[in-house]
């Protein structure tokens, strides 16, 4: 390959000839520029430079190959060289690393809120925007927490609990306890490790991951990291290209995925307008003028455009034929949808709202979940059927009054994010 001088590099920084360096290497993206889901901005802010830092937090490093021609590979850079270029620490650079000095230590920290609090100081602002932002109002994001507060417990008394096994299986698999770390983008926006720091802590604890679509690390880079015997899931967002979807399906079961979720409450990603506001706060640069910033969009959106607004139930029988996995509808919002899945042939679904993330308004989990139960029984469709929840949930308190109300099992996003930083 050839070897490129960084002087070289710097001298294509123009929106008409544009170059960047990811991970050592040179890539020529003057053509690419306009149809970047990203948007053009983020491009031309690294132009003749070092796209790495950027790059990584929201790309798994196997999407180069698998969206960019060889071509444009146009060399590589002297790795000494990049190494030895200079370091500015920027005032958010500065204010990271004296609130990373004066983090508390981790026994310290006794709940989520803990985690929350000191995540929102160590963390960059876009990514603290990213993982904590909801659908216009955020009502619903503040509701899926705030419902658990209207729920009280009955506590029995005079109970043998000297010893309490809280293990359980889902889907089959025996579990430590009735959590599992649901599906969530961007995981490097937190950690350089992404996602594989949840597979490592869900495989020593015995819970399972369920591998985001979204992943900023690739799904082999997951699915390498779990231990031999750890059970992962997959949440599949549905391709337009049927073709693309069929192969992530079936790639995935032959790594071993023991269980399909389709996301079904997202045919465009939501308004998350503290995220809107953030991908926009700066200026374009000079050769790229104000109206050619597409306003109405967030990180979120950008890095969906792929998905199917046509997703409909006549799909069902189709992802059957493909794959032997459990199908698990995620994003129901009601009882008559959970009834529909349960005809359709699916083994369980999710009782979700995407973290409040898509629809602002769309009722909690919990709220609806007695409800839910209630139509499946009264159907007759409640045996062998698993209904999950996720959203708002903060405390093991939380998961308890799930399960009393007939969840088989609870998942966690946000508090998973905020706790690997």
């Amino acid at each position: 390959m050839k070897i490129l001088s960084l002087e070289e590099v710097a001298k294509h920084n123009t929106k008409d000839d544009i170059w960047i360096i990811i991970h050592g290497k040179v890539y020529d993206l003057t053509q690419f520029l306009p149809e970047h889901p990203g948007g053009q901005k983020i491009i031309l802010r690294y132009a003749g430079q070092d796209a790495t830092a950027a790059f990584d937090p929201i790309h798994p490093i196997d999407i180069i190959a698998k969206y960019l021609p060889p071509e444009v590979c146009m060399g590589a850079v002297d790795e000494a060289a990049l190494a030895n270029v200079e370091k500015v620490e920027t005032e958010e650079d500065k204010r990271i690393r004296l609130a990373r000095e004066n983090m508390p230590r981790l026994e310290e920290m006794y709940n989520t809120y803990d985690f929350e609090t000191v995540a929102k100081q160590v963390l960059r602002g876009d990514a603290w925007a990213y993982y904590s932002s909801g659908a216009d109002d955020e009502i619903s994001v503040r509701e899926n927490h705030n419902a658990f507060h209207r729920i009280w417990l009955r506590p029995r008394v005079m109970v043998d609990v000297a010893k309490v096994d809280m293990s359980t299986t889902m889907l089959g698999t025996r579990v430590s306890m009735p959590l599992y770390i649901t599906a969530t983008a961007l995981g490097k926006l937190g950690h350089p490790d992404g996602e594989k720091v949840l597979t490592r802590a869900a495989g020593k604890k015995n819970i399972i991951q369920m591998i985001p679509t979204l992943a900023s690390c690739s799904f082999d880079e997951i699915v390498d990291a779990k231990l031999p015997d750890q059970t992962q899931w997959l949440q599949l967002y549905v391709n337009s290209d049927r073709n693309v979807t069929k192969k992530i399906v079936t790639y995935a079961e032959s790594r071993g995925v023991k269980g399909l979720f389709i996301t079904a409450d997202a045919p465009q990603l939501g308004r998350r307008e503290k995220d809107m506001r953030q991908k926009y706060s700066q200026e374009a640069p000079d050769e790229l003028s104000d109206s050619d910033i597409p306003r109405n969009e967030g990180a979120a959106r950008a890095i969906s455009t792929f998905i199917d607004p046509s997703l409909s139930w006549a799909d069902i029988p189709w992802f059957r034929s493909i794959t032997k996995m459990p199908i698990i509808i995620k994003g129901i919002q009601t009882a008559e949808d959970a009834v529909i899945a349960a005809k359709c042939g699916c083994q369980g679904v999710v009782l979700s709202n995407h973290g409040g993330r898509q629809l602002d308004f769309a009722p909690s989990s919990i709220e609806i979940l007695a409800e839910v139960m209630e139509a499946l029984k009264k159907e007759g469709l409640d045996q062998g059927f698993e209904v999950y929840i996720d959203g708002g949930i903060k405390r093991g308190s939380d998961i308890f009054k799930a399960l009393a109300l007939g969840a088989k099992g609870v998942g966690i996003g946000r508090p998973a994010l905020v706790s690997h930083f």
